[in-house]
């Protein structure tokens, strides 16, 4: 009898760990998703300073390197070169080693900084920092929400994706029309679909979670949930300085 008690109890204990188990692998994970999305997010804000620096004179005119980023065609190799490397770095990085996918995010987020550079030009630099704060702020509660919430979220996922790509269209209708009122409608869609897509992705990323996962795979799920999550911070982050942006 005393041998079946021991029993019992061994085998009702054995849940309990499995699931601490879990819940620490599960954390360990999520926070290393997190690093990784602000170490990009650190490069791009490096990468973007660094290039505004070298690009304006301190009595605000273009130095040569600035007419380069700014003015000459090369400024479409600079628009164009991130949307190239973050397209290879998402259809490529099963076959990547950690490593090399890792190193492919560093170089995304320093030529994502670099195309960024032109807001140092156009919006006072305080309100490029408050917006970026406020952006934290509620990126950081909106994906606590995608974390901790039991909805199923993914319901509205399809919805927030053809948002999107209603934001890019709309975009580029308006770069022929010039309309502000298309532009302000842009923009308040733009945050409440990136809003959005910041809670859900976060869920989406957390249910990627396998305990039974290598380093490997474990490595480049945790790349490819911090580059979702870059992405939705970078976007809230433009639409939101376009309400809050105070312009030169």
């Amino acid at each position: 009898m005393a041998d079946l008690r021991n029993y019992q109890a061994r085998a009702g204990s054995a849940p309990s760990r499995v699931d601490t188990s879990i819940d620490q692998g599960l954390r360990a994970y999520m926070i290393r998703v997190y690093n990784l999305m602000a170490v990009g997010l650190v490069i791009t804000g490096l990468a973007a300073w660094g290039a505004f620096s070298f690009s304006v004179t301190p009595d605000g005119h273009l130095t040569q390197f600035g007419a380069l980023m700014f003015q000459s065609a090369f400024k479409w190799v600079v628009i164009f070169a991130p949307l190239a490397l973050v397209f290879f770095l998402s259809f490529r990085i099963g076959s990547m080693s950690v490593p090399a996918a890792q190193t492919t995010f560093w170089v995304y987020a320093a030529l994502v900084g670099l195309s960024l550079a032109v807001l140092f030009l156009v919006y006072t630099q305080t309100s490029i920092v408050r917006t970026f704060f406020i952006t934290a702020a509620s990126f950081g509660a909106l994906s606590l929400y995608g974390y901790t919430t039991r909805r199923d979220l993914s319901g509205i996922g399809s919805f927030l994706i053809m948002g999107v790509f209603g934001i890019i269209i709309a975009s580029i209708v308006n770069i022929f029309l010039a309309s502000s009122a298309l532009q302000f409608a842009i923009s308040v869609i733009g945050v409440l679909v990136f809003a959005g897509l910041t809670a859900y992705d976060t869920q989406q990323i957390k249910e990627m979670y396998y305990e039974g996962d290598g380093e490997v795979v474990a490595g480049r799920k945790a790349i490819m949930g911090a580059l979702r999550l870059y992405l939705d911070f970078i976007n809230l982050f433009m639409f939101l300085l376009q309400f809050m942006g105070d312009r030169r």
